[in-house]
């Protein structure tokens, strides 16, 4: 049986969409009443998953789900070796650096070095900054990274920005982007190779389901 792998939050109900048009029902998962973290597709030839986004590589990568959707973001900032299959065209936003409106920085290279940026994507804001030659402190941040520069804490955030709503509401203004992100169909390597369940058949099914709506 195929297992899929979908994300909790903002790319869940398009994800079920897609599926939905390729014949995989996962809709249940909608229904506000239920607590069920895994459910059989109606026709008896798959499952789904619903665990938290940045599990979603974890589960495929360890084989426990053949395919699986994510954003762009996670798999930038956590490396899985998975085999990345086809850009899903939603759930678009981008990777930002953002300062306090109120602040003298309008680039990255305006930031005093060793100055400090919170990020929860730690890997990421490492590797942009490395790539600047600007050696700043990257201060690991789970919850609300707005308010690492709103208290003095750090100087600058690097974070996920769809509309910037939140940033604006918070005084704070993005000043560079690292990259575009939007939702990914990603799979078991092996799983992949072997066609294991008639993958390729989903696979193909999806790819033209995708080019459809763009």
């Amino acid at each position: 049986m195929l297992t899929v792998a979908l994300p909790k939050g903002e790319l869940l109900k398009n994800s079920i969409r897609l599926l939905q048009a390729v014949g995989l029902d996962f809709s249940a998962f909608l229904d506000s009443g239920t607590r069920q973290l895994q459910i059989p597709d109606a026709s008896g030839q798959a499952k789904g998953l619903l665990v938290r986004a940045q599990d979603v590589p974890v589960y495929v990568e360890y084989g426990q789900a053949q395919l699986g959707v994510v954003g762009y973001d996670v798999l930038r900032e956590k490396q899985p070796q998975v085999a990345h299959l086809v850009d899903l065209q939603f759930g678009h936003c981008r990777m930002s650096v953002a300062v306090k409106a109120s602040s003298s920085y309008r680039s990255p290279l305006d930031l005093p070095p060793h100055g400090r940026v919170a990020s929860k994507y730690v890997n990421c804001a490492r590797e942009y900054f490395h790539s600047l030659d600007l050696p700043v402190e990257i201060v690991p941040l789970y919850g609300s990274v707005e308010l690492g520069p709103i208290t003095g804490m750090s100087e600058a955030i690097v974070d996920l920005v769809s509309t910037g709503r939140t940033l604006r509401e918070n005084g704070l203004i993005e000043i560079a982007t690292l990259y575009e992100s939007t939702a990914r169909l990603i799979a078991h390597p092996l799983s992949y190779r072997l066609n294991t369940g008639n993958l390729s058949d989903v696979i193909a099914k999806l790819r033209e389901a995708v080019l459809v709506k763009v």
